[in-house]
């Protein structure tokens, strides 16, 4: 087996703890309504924290059907969140699992600063490619920001 490894970071206008709380807390549901047309729905086993299962079911025209999760690491006063992808048509081939770090944390001028970590487990046939990589920063990027756009036209969430 073979780890590839990368960073990514992104920033926003939003603080911290709101930010964690919408992206990691609440995420399931928000994410649903950011993005409707890509989540069906998203089915849980456990109280959120460390050994919870999530499967996150896609609608049709998405390029998956389903991912599934199991939550890592839950720190809500440090702002880290950690999970790996255990299964689904998700995981590209090659690749047994992917681990995700999550670390949030204030920028100079109040708003989030999040650091992800990706660890992609591969067998020796597996890789990723620069492509892969470009895409899923992009993707993250996006993800972000539509939660911050649902932030802003939500500040009460």
């Amino acid at each position: 087996m073979a780890i590839f490894s990368f960073e990514a970071e992104v920033t926003t206008s939003i603080p911290p703890a709101k930010m964690f709380k919408a992206f990691v807390v609440d995420g399931e549901k928000i994410a649903a309504q950011i993005f409707p047309e890509a989540i069906k729905s998203v089915a849980s086993e456990g109280d959120g924290g460390p050994g919870t299962i999530k499967q996150v079911h896609f609608n049709e025209g998405s390029p998956f059907k389903f991912v599934k999760e199991v939550v890592d690491e839950l720190d809500k006063e440090k702002l880290i969140y950690g999970y790996t992808v255990i299964g689904g048509d998700a995981l590209m081939a090659g690749v047994e699992k992917i681990s995700y770090r999550f670390k949030m944390e204030e920028s100079a001028d109040g708003g989030t600063i999040c650091k992800r970590s990706s660890k992609f487990f591969t067998s020796e046939e597996g890789g990723i490619g620069e492509d892969e990589v470009k895409g899923m920063r992009q993707q993250f990027s996006a993800v972000f920001e539509g939660f911050e756009s649902y932030l802003l036209a939500h500040p009460s969430s």
